[in-house]
């Protein structure tokens, strides 16, 4: 009969996602990780094989975490669920060096085929939740009858991407803050005059 595991693997994955923004995906180790999560590194290699297979683990985690966000994220309107649930997708980086760490990791997920397949397939996600969100608050009056909200999912998708760049070269404020910021200046030339 096996063991019962000590450390779920969601747990055990965002433990390890969070130490690689915190010192980059080159420079964890499977010593690292499994200090980090309190086993040993036999039992890392014995779940996941390979640094390269934990750390696809841990970025296939981070990507249902942010296709995620619009779900979790709360608002009273439909513009503002699209915002927040850009704001609550930058959840785990707090510092510039922990977005550091998240480029690091962009750099295997733009690299590497079997990396970029999991990450394109959770950003047509979330480009599919920011239009779904735009075209209900056009619905709902909340954005100008003539938005094309696919275009305009895409433009607001570019600037979360780059919005989090923006802040960790700036340094000001919050990564959340200048997310919300970013987002809600993108969309306010759409907004309707007036919405119910």
């Amino acid at each position: 009969m096996p063991r019962p595991r000590t450390v779920e693997d969601a747990e055990l994955l965002d433990a390890v996602l969070a130490l690689a923004h915190r010192v980059g995906p080159a420079r964890l180790t499977l010593a690292a990780a499994a200090k980090e999560v309190g086993l040993a590194p036999a039992t890392l290699v014995q779940r996941f094989g390979t640094k390269r297979a934990l750390l696809l683990a841990a970025d296939r985690r981070g990507i249902e975490r942010w296709t995620s966000s619009f779900a979790r994220a709360s608002a009273d309107t439909e513009l503002g669920r699209v915002v927040e649930g850009l704001v609550v997708a930058t959840d785990g980086i707090d510092t510039p060096e922990e977005m550091a760490g998240s480029v690091a990791l962009l750099q295997l997920d733009l690299a590497d085929p079997e990396f970029h397949a999991a990450t394109l397939e959770g950003a047509r996600s979330v480009r599919a939740q920011i239009a779904a969100g735009l075209a209900a608050a056009r619905t709902g009056g909340e954005l100008r009858p003539e938005t094309d909200v696919e275009a305009l999912a895409v433009l607001v998708e570019t600037t979360y991407h780059g919005s989090m760049i923006g802040w960790a070269i700036h340094r000001e404020g919050t990564l959340a803050g200048w997310v919300r910021n970013q987002a809600e200046s993108v969309l306010s030339p759409w907004k309707a005059l007036t919405h119910p």
